[in-house]
């Protein structure tokens, strides 16, 4: 399959669990459901597939499951990132041999290397692959942010370092990578409830959360703003965002799994410690947001 562009709506696959471990079952019906829907690309074993709880077994079984079963109808971007250059060096490896179209590789976290460190860690990471890299910035959880002067410095070393999935939550960050590099750069929303304030400056899809629940409307959304219809665009995102927001109310993917075991997508919203169950009361205002929608 020839690589089509990474952009549109793209889905951050939860990772399903039936006792402790992963249930394919479950993620292949998930994988089918997306693609049947017209999502633009499936993302595995990020954030919301629970990467840091995964084994490395696990993590490269849930990637390879996927390739298999979107059988190059859509891309696959295997989540390869770590805090350990060494070991997303051997994930991205390992994944590119699999079948994985793109990567998905977040900042280090925890350690927080410096801007110098964090070039180096890309670059090793894209020294051994050809395949799109998708930088991942999330300062949130990482502590740190990859820097415009980075971004720029990698692009113009490494050819297939060309996207950025952007989740600081902040629109003058997007305003500022366009301004820096142009076309020279593809900025993929990383907030479902910014995805269409991002768009607006330049951003060209999502990875998204909520396109685990309904693909079909988001890929509409984000059909419409890349053919700049932002009247019609905005009334999707006024629509959806009440969920958007509630699937955040407590720690990703805990609201996301919960949602699609309450309508049988999956038969558990299990997830794994450190991580638990929503509160009731949280519960009940995620089912309070779905109801609107038909859920």
């Amino acid at each position: 399959m020839k690589l089509r562009p990474l952009t549109g709506a793209l889905t951050a696959l939860v990772t399903p669990f039936k006792n402790d471990a992963v249930a394919f079952d479950d993620l292949r019906k998930l994988v089918e459901a997306q693609i049947k829907a017209g999502i633009q690309g499936l993302v595995p074993v990020g954030t919301t597939g629970e990467s840091p709880t995964l084994s490395n077994a696990e993590h490269l079984d849930v990637i390879r499951a996927v390739i298999e079963i979107a059988r190059g109808r859509v891309p696959v971007i295997a989540g390869t990132g770590s805090n350990s250059t060494h070991e997303a060096v051997e994930l991205t490896k390992l994944s590119a041999e699999a079948g994985a179209d793109a990567m998905l590789v977040v900042a280090p976290y925890y350690n927080k290397p410096s801007q110098e460190g964090l070039f180096r860690h890309f670059s090793a990471i894209a020294e051994t692959t050809d395949k799109p890299i998708i930088l991942y910035s999330i300062p949130g959880r990482c502590g740190i942010e990859i820097s415009v002067p980075v971004i720029e410095r990698l692009r113009a070393k490494y050819p297939q370092v060309r996207y950025i999935k952007e989740a600081g939550g902040s629109v003058d960050r997007v305003d500022q990578l366009k301004q820096a590099m142009g076309k020279d750069i593809t900025v993929l929303s990383g907030d479902d409830s910014l995805t269409l304030p991002f768009m607006a400056v330049g951003a060209e899809g999502v990875i998204s959360v909520a396109t685990n629940l309904f693909p079909k409307e988001v890929v509409q959304m984000t059909e419409l703003a890349l053919a700049n219809d932002y009247a019609k665009a905005a009334k999707i995102h006024r629509k959806l965002y009440p969920v958007f927001k509630a699937l955040f109310i407590e720690p990703n993917p805990v609201p996301i799994k919960t949602a699609l075991a309450y309508v049988g997508r999956i038969a558990s919203a299990e997830v794994r410690s450190p991580l638990c169950e929503m509160t009731k009361a949280n519960r009940e205002t995620l089912l309070a947001a779905l109801a609107p929608l038909g859920f």
